[in-house]
Formats: structure tokens, C-alpha cells, sequence
């Protein structure tokens, strides 16, 4: 089974520039989608990037323009986060799919989820 492990994050002025990845610790290599998604408190987990098998990419739109998704060849997944607004706060959430044959922004539609990590904004 996929096990996601997420580091990086931490705090930054806003402006600057943050990352976070994501790494799949027992390699199954066998996700249709990685996903990063985020939740401040008292908000709903809400869908910021995604890539598919074949690199495909989708932003949430106050992600575009800003944010990178990217996955290397051990399909680690990572986010680059630039000219990050308080707004960005939160905890992001590195995430995958077995059961659905490409990418979603629907938190349901994803079967792994790693531990989280947080980024703060001020």
C-alpha cells in the first residue's frame, strides 16, 4: 500500500517562497494522481495542485500563476510555493489515488493521505 510522507513547509513573510514534498515511502508507484491539498482551521480541506501519471498538472485558481507541481522519477511529488499570501495558510496535505482513474479536487477521491505539514504565512 502507498504510504505518503510529506516535508518541507514551515514559516515565511509574505511574498516569499516556500516548498513542500511528498514521498510515496514504500515505492509502490502505483497512483494514478498525486495531489497537494490544503486546510486552515475552520475551513474544508480544499483541492491546490495535482498531477497525473503522465505529468499532467491542475491548479486550484489561487494557485495558478504562483504554484508548481512537480514529481521526479521516483515520483516523489513536490509543490513550490511562491509570492505566498497569509491566505496560504494552513495545513497542506500531500495526497493519492488508486481508485480513480486520473486526478480530482475532491478530498473523497483520494485513498492515501500523508501526515501533513503546516505553512504559515504572515
Amino acid at each position: 500500500h502507498v504510504q505518503l510522507v510529506e516535508s518541507g513547509g514551515g514559516s515565511v513573510q509574505a511574498g516569499g517562497s516556500l516548498s513542500v514534498s511528498c514521498t510515496d515511502s514504500r515505492r509502490t508507484y502505483s497512483t494514478y494522481c498525486m495531489a497537494w491539498f490544503r486546510q486552515a482551521p475552520g475551513k474544508e480541506r480544499e483541492g491546490v495542485a495535482a498531477i497525473d501519471s503522465r505529468g499532467g498538472t491542475a491548479y486550484a485558481d489561487s494557485a495558478t500563476g504562483r504554484f508548481t507541481i512537480s514529481q521526479d522519477v521516483l515520483k516523489n511529488t513536490y509543490l513550490q510555493m511562491n509570492s505566498l499570501k497569509p491566505e496560504d495558510s494552513g495545513m497542506y496535505y500531500c495526497a493519492a489515488t488508486t481508485i480513480l482513474p486520473g486526478c480530482s479536487d475532491r478530498p473523497v477521491d483520494y485513498n492515501y493521505w500523508g501526515q501533513g505539514t503546516q505553512v504559515t504565512v504572515s
